[in-house]
């Protein structure tokens, strides 16, 4: 059974840092690609990055004020946000691509981080 679980949300006021985590664990024989989204009130769910292959890709209007990291010996990947803006406000999940223990691929969702920006 494969876990992925999102950690490090919270309030940060606006101008300031949070990082999330995204953690996999469970029966992983690879991870194919990791990616974030974030999926504010009344709006739908909206990429923001991908790791794959140790390459990051972004959404253009993302990089610069968001950084992803990952360390692989964890099976975490991080999202570093800076700046932060109410708009910013949303839920903020995680997805994994993995490769179990039985050799087949598939997605796995975690629940979300919170995320809120507000003096």
């Amino acid at each position: 059974q494969v876990q992925v679980v999102e950690s490090g949300g919270g309030l940060v006021q606006p101008g300031g840092s949070r990082r999330l985590s995204c953690a996999a664990s469970g029966d992983i024989s690879s991870i194919n690609a990791m990616t974030w989204y974030r999926q504010a009130p009344g709006n739908k769910r909206e990429l923001i990055g991908t790791i794959r292959d140790g390459m990051i890709d972004y959404v253009n209007d993302k990089q610069g004020r968001f950084t992803m990291t990952q360390d692989n010996a964890k099976n975490t990947v991080y999202l570093q946000m800076n700046s932060l803006k109410p708009e910013d406000t949303a839920v903020y999940y995680c997805k994994a691509v993995i490769q179990g223990g039985d050799f087949r691929v598939r997605d796995y969702w975690g629940r979300g981080t919170q995320v809120t920006v507000s003096s």
